[in-house]
């Protein structure tokens, strides 16, 4: 299994970076034939879709001067997609935003796949908190326009930058999520 993950967080030192680890390191614990690539969006040189439709017409290549291309051939060839995102201001970070939107440029593709995806939500606020509803909303209905297998979303709250680390039990949780990819 292809699996792509995505880390969405500008800090590489930080509690949702902390969680992907964890999930890749439970995939590769349990699902040793599994190809992980992992990908840390605010580290691309991407430019905001600006809705030309260019790509519609041209084989779905962005023809803004990014690194676009090479990463929606990451997600097109992906069996299973893991995005992760800290909250930022009622939704996901601007940096996975823009790799969101320039998944416009493969619509004549990605809704023709099988695709398995993930989602892991870091914030400070309470889980009770709508921002995470509002995140696992936002995914649920682009795997619903896909036809992709919403398969797991987990959400942690995590008071201080790098707390998480610090929590073995909740560190064991996104450990075990490979299972919802098999």
């Amino acid at each position: 299994m292809k699996i792509l993950v995505l880390n969405g967080s500008p800090r590489l030192d930080g509690n949702t970076i902390t969680a992907l680890d964890e999930v890749m390191k439970g995939i590769k614990e349990n699902m040793p034939d599994s190809d992980v690539d992992l990908v840390h969006v605010a580290r691309e040189k991407l430019s905001g879709c600006i809705n030309c439709n260019a790509c519609q017409s041209n084989g779905g290549q962005c023809v803004m001067p990014d690194e676009s291309a090479a990463l929606m051939e990451k997600l097109c060839k992906a069996d299973a997609v893991i995005f992760g995102t800290p909250v930022y201001w009622w939704g996901i970070s601007s940096q996975l935003k823009m790799f969101i939107d320039k998944m416009y440029s493969k619509m004549g593709v990605l809704p023709h796949q099988k695709k398995k995806i993930g989602l892991v939500i870091m914030g400070e606020s309470d889980l009770s908190n709508p921002q995470y509803r509002i995140i696992r909303d936002q995914f649920g209905c682009i795997c619903e326009y896909l036809s992709w297998d919403f398969a797991f979303v987990e959400s942690a709250s995590t008071p201080e930058r790098t707390s998480l680390s610090s929590d073995p039990d909740v560190c064991r949780k996104f450990a075990l999520l490979w299972k919802k990819l098999v």
